[in-house]
């Protein structure tokens, strides 16, 4: 433990008690558990700021046509409480983007959540307060509130971001981002509409505009692997059923490396004859969910030439789905394999290509010019519309955290001091950030995120229960813990075909300044492995942490 006779200590004269104990930013799927659990089990005195009007996060903000779960839902909800898991039956095997959101509203009404959460309060600023050894958190209101905790449920896909194209704001027809739709309705018969994207969100989208627009014309720089969701109706019997496995599923979830239901074959992929190789994908390709992309041979992430195998593969799908040939070639990626970025799921994605009324336009290129009041231009060819969507992903990981001015001990901001060098201690909290938690940081584990968010909540809670024993005011990792870990995850990255691949989950973004350099934004090992060194830092008395 560093010495603690250089902390700043409370100056009895100017310390004054703080709001609140703990403040949290988001009341997401994390900030909703954090403040059940700081709140029910710590007798805290918490507060959360949420900038949207309901609780929800990504499945509040994310209620685009399609927008759906690509985790089995019986996987993805909570799993604390055995009453909620009695009570509330799924209806799809895959959860549409409502129904998730009236799940999240059903959690935060059964456990009385929303006394305790500030809606339509957007945080601008959280400032540590050296002398009082407490953060001051600015709303763009302009009102203060001051906690001894600070603690980020902010997400990781949540700061939406938009092509840096001339002439966007000049355009007159309807506008929406996927992760900004509106609350109304909106309708998209006898309607020209361009989608700008073909991400995860752009494949779901995409694949449901298709069934009513007038035209489609869908704006491609990079095609993704996609695979079938294969999703269907959960029956009141086979829910019933779903029910009396909860303890199996969670248990499955919590051995797996990802977190999902899914685990890799045992096998290296050239120890399996071919034809035998063909009929294990085959079959995992009509399977629900992510079972191809987490649960492939063993070596498919890591064996260059395994890789080319399995996405050559998905290629001949691709083309067997696609009724012309060159629209087919431009929809099966070549500068990436397999599963080395995340694989959306879809349902009839591919046939959308052999509507009459869809187009596809390649922009790798021949890039989008400038958006004009009518439609969008090329540079030998123009487009009207009536209808433009951006689907075009998120300032990922670090994103959100960008977005609010974050500053910790002495001043220093979080945006500059990631900007020299993304270091975390377990993904949860930073070298000179004092009483700060994250959920769902960088170099935590993500994978199937509910799960791994409930571990991250569980051991923020058991952290913050041990300051309180102790009377401790300060809390901050301490470098040599820093180092361990970050050098930790860069180190688990290595060998990975998806660490070369231009990709959110390794910090690169187009659209954002700063962000065009790969970095090893995310913990890409086994959750299991993550939990194992995070319980041994509790089990070990907190060592890695300063605290007075």
């Amino acid at each position: 433990m560093e010495d603690l006779q250089s902390l700043t200590r409370p100056d009895p004269n100017t310390a004054t008690d703080p709001d609140f104990d703990a403040i949290i930013i988001g009341a997401g799927i994390s900030g909703l558990y954090q403040l059940l659990r700081l709140r029910d089990h710590l007798g805290m005195n918490v507060q959360v700021f949420e900038m949207g009007s309901g609780v929800g996060g990504t499945w509040y903000w994310n209620r685009y046509p399609g927008a759906r779960f690509d985790s089995e839902s019986y996987s993805y909800g909570f799993s604390f409480s055995q009453e909620l898991l009695d009570e509330w039956d799924w209806t799809e095997h895959f959860s549409p983007q409502p129904e998730t959101e009236r799940y999240l509203n059903y959690v935060t009404d059964k456990f009385d959540l929303r006394r305790n959460i500030r809606f339509s309060a957007k945080v601008k600023a959280a400032h540590y307060q050296d002398a009082t050894r407490s953060w001051k958190v600015t709303l763009e209101s302009g009102e203060n509130f001051t906690a001894r905790l600070l603690i980020t449920a902010v997400g990781p896909l949540s700061a939406p971001t938009f092509p840096k194209v001339e002439g966007r704001e000049s355009f007159q027809g309807e506008a929406y981002h996927t992760g900004l739709w509106p609350k109304h309705e909106v309708t998209f018969e006898g309607k020209r509409v361009a989608v700008i994207g073909t991400g995860a969100t752009g494949v779901q989208a995409i694949t449901e505009i298709a069934k009513t627009a007038k035209h489609l014309t869908v704006f491609q720089r990079r095609p993704n692997w996609c695979k079938p969701l294969r999703n269907k109706p959960i029956s009141k019997e086979e829910m019933e059923e779903i029910r009396q496995q909860y303890p199996e599923i969670f248990r499955k979830c919590q051995e797996s490396a990802t977190c999902f239901l899914h685990t890799p074959d045992r096998r290296n992929t050239f120890d399996v004859p071919k034809e035998e190789r063909e009929a294990f994908w085959e079959h995992q390709y009509n399977e629900p969910g992510f079972s191809m992309w987490v649960g492939g041979f063993r070596d498919m992430m890591t064996n260059r030439d395994a890789n080319d195998e399995v996405s050559e593969f998905v290629a001949k799908k691709i083309r067997e789905r696609v009724k012309d040939p060159r629209v087919a070639d431009l929809l099966i990626p070549t500068d990436h394999g397999f599963g080395t970025r995340r694989v959306p799921q879809e349902s009839g994605y591919y046939e959308v290509f052999n509507q009459d009324n869809v187009e596809l336009v390649s922009i790798l290129d021949d890039p989008i010019t400038r958006i004009t009041p009518t439609g969008l231009e090329q540079a030998d060819r123009s487009f009207e519309f009536d209808m433009i969507v951006y689907a075009t992903g998120f300032d990922a990981i670090t994103g959100a955290f960008d977005r609010i001015d974050i500053r910790g001990a002495g001043g220093e901001r979080l945006k500059e001091k990631w900007r020299r060098a993304l270091e975390t201690f377990l993904g949860m909290m930073v070298e000179d950030f004092p009483n700060m938690f994250m959920l769902c940081g960088p170099h935590t584990a993500l994978g199937n995120i509910p799960r791994s968010i409930e571990y991250a909540v569980d051991w923020v809670t058991d952290a913050i229960r041990f300051m309180n024993e102790n009377g401790y005011t300060y809390a901050e990792p301490t470098r040599a813990a820093v180092e361990d870990w970050t050098g930790f995850v860069i180190e688990g990255n290595k060998g990975l075909l998806s660490s070369e691949v231009d990709s959110w989950m390794t910090g690169i973004n187009r659209n954002v300044e700063g962000k065009q350099t790969r970095i090893v934004a995310r913990y890409s090992g086994s959750a299991p492995v993550f939990r194992e060194k995070a319980n041994a830092v509790a089990k070990g008395g907190y060592r890695e942490l300063t605290v007075d």
